[in-house]
């Protein structure tokens, strides 16, 4: 039974849009639709319409469904490029296209799946499907991401992310020319009511902040270097393309396989640089994942554009 109660930042919302956003990832839109229609939504014990406006105070309640069953994780070998190891921590620079972690409907071909099969002492924590994970890149973002190997390091990490003392820097490609040399974009996210794979701006979300600065401007594009304050679902990619610029290849907010002809055959974003404290010694720790050589393409591509 998941059991809420409405909040003054909430009054007015639609009762489906509301459910939509506080449901679990895995309850569906369709689910949540077809559970209000039954009457099986309610609010304050009464059955309310989709199009119900809450009111501050009200409880709104819904019978769960149970979660689905996860399924055993394998290790495999999988080629890893690794920045750095020790006892408690292994710091790996992610190749595009590759998951960081299994779903009930993908369990294998993973980050998670490789560091089984590397990882002789990664301990299975937080989580069955998500062991070691304390922060996530996209399926296709490539770059840098650390990983926990035992439980006092991952409450250490999660901990730092969780109070933003990490720093990210991410270097992207984007659409069109960006006319400042430096920017803020301060718009909060939520995931997107009707699609439920993407995010959007809505006031009512969750604040994200992101700076940016431009590092060369080409004839249809802009490579920038992407500084994410707050770590948002798609927080980059949508705030690129809030302000009239997506990445180039974003399938979900953006030309997608369009801009193949520019080489990009996948969101053009790379976590370059990772900084935190380490678990055990305190040391502030640095890590910088070379550009991949497709996106470094891209960017000849784009030089030569412009130099037409």
């Amino acid at each position: 039974m998941l059991e809420i109660q409405v909040t003054a930042r909430e009054v007015g919302w639609r009762l489906d849009k509301y459910v939509q956003e506080k449901a679990p990832d895995w309850i569906s839109r369709t689910f949540i639709q077809k559970a209000i229609k039954k009457g099986e939504v309610r609010v304050n014990n009464e059955v309310k319409k989709p199009s119900y406006k809450l009111k501050l105070g009200d409880i709104v309640a819904l019978n769960l469904p149970e979660r689905p069953k996860t399924v055993e994780i394998l290790p495999e070998n999988i080629p890893l490029k690794i920045l750095y190891e020790d006892k408690d921590i292994i710091v790996v620079n992610k190749d595009p296209g590759i998951i960081v972690h299994p779903t009930p409907s993908i369990s294998s071909g993973t980050l998670v799946n490789a560091l089984m099969y590397h990882c002789k002492d990664l301990q299975g924590i937080s989580g069955e499907l998500r062991p070691g994970i304390v922060h996530r890149l996209d399926k296709d973002t490539s770059g840098v991401i650390v990983v926990a190997k035992n439980d006092k390091a991952h409450q250490s990490l999660s901990q730092q992310f969780k109070d933003r003392v990490t720093e990210k820097v991410y270097a992207a490609i984007v659409h069109g020319i960006i006319k400042k040399d430096y920017g803020t974009i301060e718009v909060s996210l939520a995931r997107n009511p009707v699609v439920r794979t993407k995010m959007a701006p809505l006031e009512w979300g969750k604040n994200a902040l992101t700076y940016y600065k431009v590092l060369k401007r080409f004839g249809i594009g802009t490579l920038v270097l992407v500084f994410p304050k707050t770590g948002r679902t798609h927080q980059i990619r949508v705030h690129m393309k809030y302000i009239g610029h997506p990445l180039l290849g974003d399938e979900l907010y953006g030309k997608g396989q369009k801009d193949a002809v520019y080489g990009a055959k996948r969101q053009m974003l790379h976590a370059l640089k990772l900084s935190f404290f380490h678990p055990t010694t305190k040391e502030k720790m640095t890590f910088v994942a070379p550009l991949p050589e497709d996106f470094k393409n891209v960017l000849r591509i784009l030089s030569e554009i412009k130099n037409k």
